[in-house]
């Protein structure tokens, strides 16, 4: 019996264009970017909450998909386990964040290393509590 084939694809967008485009817009273009890289052109897209304008492929967007679709729910897998090692790559460029233990969530270590260290090149500067921080330095 022959196994069969299941694509898979993850794209990044920049930390510079999620915080010039917002986060739910930066998701969709990383979408894009995952569904061209694919070696197999899907027939239909089955994703969590999202609508894909810019894409002719028919698709359904489900809410809560990760919860009541598997293949949402493998591809929600993939792309954080992929996002993590990437994390784990970031924490030998930014020493003393943490990010090989932390991935970059918002844990009470990470949020000290932030206060101790300021943003890196690799936080959002969008994301509320780096925001603060950051306007908060600025004010001063």
């Amino acid at each position: 019996m022959t196994r069969g084939y299941l694509p898979a694809a993850v794209a990044f967008v920049p930390v510079s264009a999620i915080d010039r485009i917002g986060i739910a817009e930066a998701s969709r273009q990383a979408m894009l970017g995952a569904v061209g890289q694919l070696a197999v052109r899907p027939q239909h897209l089955l994703i969590d909450a999202f609508r894909l304008p810019a894409c002719s492929l028919g698709q359904t967007p489900i809410i809560g998909g990760d919860a009541t679709s598997l293949s949402i729910a493998c591809a929600s897998i993939v792309a954080k386990v992929t996002r993590d090692r990437l994390m784990t790559e970031r924490d030998s460029c930014h020493p003393g964040y943490g990010f090989r233990t932390n991935k970059g969530y918002a844990t009470p270590e990470h949020f000290q290393a932030l206060s101790r260290l300021g943003p890196s090149a690799d936080h959002r500067r969008s994301f509320s509590p780096v925001r603060e921080m950051v306007a908060a330095a600025a004010a001063v």
